[in-house]
């Protein structure tokens, strides 16, 4: 009898446990829903040349790229900069914004800097439907050639988010998926200071790099200021400025490259 008491005792111990307690595969559900990863890895997708995340060569050649403008104040005064180290970049833009600066993109294009495609309104590629997406692409591409007259060949998704069905329609469409090595990320959107962005370009500096910058970043010059010290730095260096285009001509082809995307 008493054995019987303990045993219903322990037994319902147990089941009191496993109801206040989610399950594993509650967890891992919730988990998976709020981090999805792409379904294959950056290997998969850089051997076949679908995305670009650095250039491999020998060459003393990087690349600064600058998302989310263009912007009135910020823009402006980047273009002076390179202008004045005869370096040029390419301008991943917002094509929102292109609609109320377009003389800047303008600009950009005469003065042998590149633009890219960053959608039309930055928009999560993480949950959007195909449709959506689609619309992104177009009417981005369409405010760059309204303000220069030409479109683009190159794209950026918003926060570098990327699966198969976003390469899948990037190939329709044209375009050469482009993010940045992840080693250059500057992180200048969280307003770090001057001094910390340029240290994590100049700190990490190689040949082939794609540095990840923003010519928009809502009231701050800290970017603007960081360039101040990068620009002359890397020149001293014997580094050379490029767009991403300039760079791709520059790769030299690693081992185990499957060209599949041409």
């Amino acid at each position: 009898m008493k054995y019987n008491r303990l045993l219903c005792a322990g037994i319902a111990v147990y089941l009191l446990c496993i109801s206040s307690c989610p399950t594993p595969y509650t967890n891992a559900q919730n988990t998976s829903y709020a981090s999805p990863a792409p379904t294959k890895g950056r290997a998969y997708y850089e051997e076949r040349g679908d995305i670009v995340w650095e250039v491999p060569t020998h060459r003393k050649l990087i690349a600064l790229t600058f998302d989310d403008g263009p912007d009135e104040s910020n823009t402006p005064a980047i273009l002076d900069l390179l202008q004045k180290y005869d370096a040029k970049a390419t301008f991943f833009v917002v094509g929102s914004r292109v609609e109320k600066l377009p003389h800047l993109v303008k600009r950009e294009r005469e003065e042998g800097h590149e633009v890219g495609n960053h959608t039309f309104l930055h928009s999560s590629f993480q949950y959007i439907s195909r449709n959506k997406a689609l619309s992104e692409l177009d009417q981005g591409q369409t405010s760059i050639v309204q303000a220069t007259g030409a479109g683009t060949h190159l794209f950026r998704p918003p926060g570098g988010s990327y699966n198969d069905s976003l390469v899948k329609l990037s190939k329709e469409k044209g375009l050469k998926i482009i993010l940045w090595s992840w080693h250059q990320d500057t992180l200048d959107w969280r307003k770090p200071g001057v001094h910390r962005i340029a240290d994590k370009v100049l700190r990490n500096a190689r040949n082939g790099d794609i540095v990840l910058m923003h010519d928009y970043v809502h009231q701050s010059t800290q970017t603007v200021e960081a360039l101040k010290i990068i620009l002359p730095e890397l020149k001293k260096r014997g580094y050379s400025f490029v767009t991403v285009s300039e760079l791709l001509s520059n790769r030299e082809k690693p081992d185990g490259l499957i060209e599949v995307n041409k």
